[in-house]
C-alpha cells in the first residue's frame, strides 16, 4: 500500500517585519490540514531561510510579509533559490501586498500570492494542488 508523502512547509518572516500573528494562524491551519510546518521566527535573512529550506528538505517556502518590502525580498529570495538549485520548491507570498504587485511577484518566480484577507482554504488548496512529489503533477498557472 502506497502512502502519500506529508507536505513540508517552511513559513518565513524575512527582514524587519515584526508582526507574525497572521503567519501563526496560517501555521496552525496548515498543520490541521495534515502538513508539517517549520517556522523560522522573526527577522530572518534570505540566506537563512534558504539554508533552513535545504536542511529541512521542504516542499514549500511561504513568506509572510507586512512591511512593504515584498518586491525586493522576492527578487533576492528567488535568485538565492536558483543559486541553491531549489527550483522544485513551491514559493508563496502572503501579507500586505497591493493588487498591482501580484503580477510583478509572479514574474519574479513566485508561484502563489495571497494578499491579506485571503481565505485559509484557498491557500491550503493551492499548496495541495501544486506541490510536486516525484513528478507527474503540473503547477497551476
Amino acid at each position: 500500500m502506497e502512502t502519500e508523502k506529508t507536505i513540508r512547509i517552511l513559513i518565513a518572516k524575512i527582514g524587519l517585519d515584526g508582526h507574525d500573528v497572521g503567519a501563526k494562524v496560517l501555521i496552525f491551519w496548515l498543520r490541521d490540514q495534515g502538513m508539517e510546518v517549520i517556522y523560522t521566527g522573526l527577522r530572518q535573512s534570505v540566506e537563512q531561510v534558504v539554508e533552513v529550506a535545504l536542511q529541512e528538505a521542504v516542499d514549500v517556502i511561504g513568506v509572510s510579509i507586512l512591511s512593504g518590502s515584498h518586491l525586493s525580498i522576492a527578487k533576492k529570495l528567488m535568485k538565492r533559490i536558483r543559486e541553491r538549485d531549489l527550483d522544485d520548491v513551491l514559493v508563496i507570498f502572503g501579507g500586505t501586498i497591493p493588487k498591482d504587485d501580484v503580477a510583478v511577484l509572479k514574474s519574479a518566480g513566485v508561484h502563489g500570492v495571497f494578499p491579506s484577507h485571503s481565505k485559509l482554504e484557498e491557500i491550503s488548496a493551492f499548496i495541495k494542488r501544486n506541490v510536486k512529489h516525484g513528478g507527474g503533477e503540473e503547477k497551476c498557472p
